[in-house]
């Protein structure tokens, strides 16, 4: 009896450190994504336009798609420079990667060439 208990504890154990590196997985592939999406767009011959379209294919190929539904982009000052940045809005993985959406937002920024 006391081996089903404990045994009970330590799998909900594993699986939640499980789904917790799955979330960190996520955030950190959104932010690389989005910091690689901004670079891209900066470029002397892109525009925001093409980093959005750098980071949708980044996240779709790291991720999954639907993660990649809510990307925009802004000229923005960031610590005293004119940068670009890009937002991503994400769902948050809860259960697998399924989870609630627009939850998960992280920003990319790259400074614009004068």
């Amino acid at each position: 009896m006391d081996f089903v208990l404990v045994g009970g504890l330590l799998t909900m154990f594993f699986l939640a450190i499980i789904q917790l590196a799955l979330v960190l997985h996520v955030r950190n592939t959104l932010i690389d994504a989005a910091a690689s999406g901004a670079r891209y767009g900066t470029l002397a011959d892109r525009g925001a336009g093409d980093a959005q379209e750098r980071a949708a294919l980044l996240i779709g190929t790291s991720l999954n798609g639907e993660f990649a539904q809510d990307i925009s982009t802004a000229e923005v000052m960031f610590q005293g420079m004119r940068t670009l940045e890009i937002t991503i809005r994400a769902p948050m993985p809860v259960i697998g990667l399924i989870g609630p959406r627009d939850l998960l937002e992280v920003k990319g920024h790259a400074a614009i060439q004068p």
